[in-house]
This record gives C-alpha cells, sequence and structure tokens, in this order.
C-alpha cells in the first residue's frame, strides 16, 4: 500500500472518529464481535534496526505491531467489553441457538513467527488472552518461502536490480526509498497476479541473482519444530492450519488446493499429536479465497475457516463457518482511536455497503 494510499486512510478514519459517526451506527455494526489478525509483533527499536539506512522503505511495516500496541488493544477491548476468548469459543456461539449474553474477541496470528513466543504471548499473559496461531507446515521445517520479505530485504539491499518479471531485464537504479517502494510495489503486484508456481520461480530467480538464502530467512524468523511444540503446550495457544506452502487456494486446481489443505493438516498432526479444527487462508483476500475454498476447507475436516475480509461477527456467520471476516492490526494504524472504532465495526459495516455478509 502506498504511502499517500495509508495517509488518506488514516485521516479519513480520524475523521470518522472525530465526528462520532462510530457511535450512530454502532447499534447495527458492531455484531458479536471480531476475530482478529495479526502476523509480527516486536519492538519498534528492532523494526527500525531493520530499516537501516532507508527508513522511508517499509513496504511489509503493516505487518507488525509493537508489544505496547497490542497491550493497548487488548485494554481497549476490554474497557469496550468485550471478552478475550479463544476461537473454539467464538465458532461455539456462532453456532448456539441461544448464546451467552456479551460480545467476543479472538486472536489470531499467522505463519508461526518467533516474535510471537518472545514478544507477543507475554502480552497474552498478561491479559489472559488465549490465541489461535496458523502455520504453513514448511515453515517450522526451515523450507518455507516467506517472499515478500525477502523481495523487501533484497531491495533494501541493492543499489540496482534487473526486474524478474521485465522481459528486457534491465537493470533499474535504486538508490532512494522512493525508488525502492515504487520498485517493490510493481513487484509485489505481478506476484500476487501470477499463477504460484510462476510467482515462485521469479522470486527464486531473483534471490539466486542477489544470492539471497530464502531459507535461512525462514530458520531466521519462524519457530523450528521445538518452538512449535512448546507454543503448543501452552495453555493459552491453539495451532491451526495454514497449508504446506503458503499458496493461495483460489489460484490452484482443486486438486492441488485439496492437497494442501490435507496435507498441512497432517504434518501438524503427526508432529503435534493432534489434528488442528481450524484453518487460515493464505493471504485470505477474495482472490485468494472464494466459495469453492470455503467448501473445500469443510470437506477437509476443519470446524472453521478465517480469511482477511474485513468484518465483524454477526450471526448470519453461523451459515459461513468457513469463510469468516478478520480484523487486522496493521502497522499503519497503532493508534488506541484506530482500535476504538475498530471495535465498532462500523468502518467495514460503510465499507461491506452495510451488508453483514459479502
Amino acid at each position: 500500500m502506498s504511502g499517500n494510499r495509508v495517509k488518506l486512510m488514516q485521516e479519513g478514519l480520524k475523521t470518522f472518529h472525530s465526528v462520532g459517526l462510530h457511535k450512530i451506527l454502532r447499534p447495527l455494526s458492531e455484531g458479536l464481535g471480531m476475530i482478529l489478525t495479526l502476523h509480527r509483533v516486536r519492538p519498534a527499536s528492532e523494526h527500525l534496526a531493520d530499516l537501516g539506512e532507508t527508513p522511508g522503505f517499509d513496504p511489509n511495516g503493516l505487518l507488525e505491531v509493537t508489544p505496547e500496541f497490542l497491550d493497548t488493544c487488548l485494554e481497549a477491548l476490554k474497557a469496550d467489553g468485550m471478552a478475550l476468548v479463544s476461537l473454539d469459543e467464538v465458532i461455539d456461539r456462532l453456532k448456539a441457538p441461544n448464546p451467552p449474553k456479551g460480545r467476543v474477541a479472538a486472536l489470531t496470528f499467522d505463519d508461526g513467527y518467533i516474535d510471537n513466543r518472545t514478544h507477543a504471548l507475554p502480552v497474552l499473559e498478561a491479559h489472559g488472552a488465549p490465541a489461535t496461531i496458523f502455520m504453513p507446515s514448511d515453515y517450522p521445517q526451515g523450507r518455507g518461502e516467506l517472499w515478500w520479505i525477502a523481495i523487501e530485504r533484497m531491495i533494501r539491499d541493492a543499489g540496482t536490480i534487473a526486474p524478474p518479471h521485465r522481459p528486457d531485464g534491465t537493470a533499474v537504479p535504486l538508490r532512494t526509498a522512493e525508488e525502492k517502494l515504487e520498485f517493490f510495489l510493481d513487484l509485489y503486484a505481478h506476484l500476487r497476479a501470477v499463477p504460484e508456481d510462476e510467482q515462485r520461480q521469479l522470486v527464486r530467480t531473483m534471490a539466486d541473482a542477489q544470492g539471497f538464502d530464502m531459507e535461512a530467512l525462514c530458520r531466521e524468523l519462524i519457530v523450528d519444530v521445538d518452538g512449535l511444540k512448546s507454543l503448543h503446550a501452552h495453555p493459552l495457544i491453539t495451532i491451526g492450519a495454514h497449508t504446506v506452502t503458503h499458496r493461495a487456494i483460489a489460484k490452484l486446481t482443486e486438486a492441488e488446493a485439496r492437497r494442501e489443505l490435507r496435507r498441512g493438516a497432517d504434518w501438524l498432526e503427526a508432529t503435534l499429536g493432534e489434528r488442528p479444527e481450524h484453518f487460515a487462508f493464505p493471504y485470505g483476500d477474495p482472490g485468494s479465497a472464494g466459495e469453492r475454498d470455503s467448501e473445500l476447507a469443510l470437506q477437509a475436516g476443519f470446524v472453521s475457516a478465517v480469511t482477511t475480509r474485513k468484518g465483524m461477527l454477526y450471526r448470519e456467520h453461523a451459515s459461513h463457518l468457513h469463510g469468516l471476516p478478520r480484523v487486522s492490526l496493521n502497522g499503519n494504524f497503532q493508534e488506541r482511536r484506530y482500535m476504538e472504532l475498530f471495535a465498532s465495526g462500523a468502518p467495514f459495516f460503510v465499507a461491506n455497503r452495510f451488508r453483514k455478509v459479502a
């Protein structure tokens, strides 16, 4: 997302909050609660150290928040009257004909980053907040391809790069943060548009040319098998499935999609001694998870499947347990007022044209 678009969204949400539209719409929009999406959680000092000499180039910054902001969010949710519950509890409430009164929030973390254990877990413990961590089975084995982070690092470290997605292959200069961001956004858009196998091959080609070790990146950022087992043993943590290789399910053939769904869960069951009941679609946007894919998740035996479609939970979602919306804790919106807005559900209600189920 470009800096200008982020600023426009920030200003729009601030105006939304300042005029109190969320309070007006709340009786219609708040629903039963929400499922929150997170990825990375780490101190701002660690994040800034990674940015090095190009602090204006931070394309994946939206995927991480600080422990302090996570703490602020959980305080804000409790102040709003929400109970912090497990994903199991959320599903039970959606399925119950007469659910308990009160609104709830469930936390979910995608991909299994080490900082979920080192920085997020202490915050969860302080609040007694359960969480589900969705893990692609390749990742703790050290062979995951975190391509969106890989291309960011390669672009940050390079003075010039030959675009792997352009026919002429002419190297382009990457001297400033602005040039680097423009290159990243163009490449990222292309990689999300092409078939999954082509996407991965293009990134590998770029990594080979830059001498970048994709597997080392995975081992650096993702918990290993022992770390996964330790998280699974924690009373607040549930491990969910997230495919084998983190490919967009909607872009795969039905046979390929079934393999990703089942084999990822098979490996987690063999490793942890318990089959995961919940699934998260990689990327989770409409182009990555559609109606066919919700049906495949149901057929694979999952109790629920979550997307990244933005929205609150309503009674109507009892019939859509394999395409549930989530609300992202976004690194570009680390202020309590944004959390207050999100807890009301009003911005998503408006963005979804007042529809409860997309």
